[in-house]
Formats: C-alpha cells, structure tokens, sequence
C-alpha cells in the first residue's frame, strides 16, 4: 500500500531559495527530492543519538 502524501509549504528568504536552486542545478535533481531526502536523513540521525 502507497503510503498517503501530505502537502508541506514553507517560506524562504531570497538568498536561501537562490542557494537551493543552485544546488538543484548542480547535481540536477528537484527541490523536492533533495528535501525529501534531507528529511529521511534525520531520522538516521535521531536514531545515532539514542
């Protein structure tokens, strides 16, 4: 079963939004497959420090 995807909105300051796209460019992948996998890592993370 496809688990049900939630909708996450946030607000950027200019030159935070121009470092993301630059990054996107450079190792051409999207917003929000770099977010995505930024979050996922923060779980391995959370479970380093137990």
């Amino acid at each position: 079963m496809e688990e049900q995807l939630k909708r996450l909105n946030i607000n950027l300051p200019a030159s935070e939004m121009q470092i993301l796209d630059v990054y996107c460019k450079q190792v051409k992948r999207n917003k929000t497959d770099l977010i995505r996998e930024y979050i996922r890592s923060l779980e391995k993370k959370m479970r380093k420090s137990e």
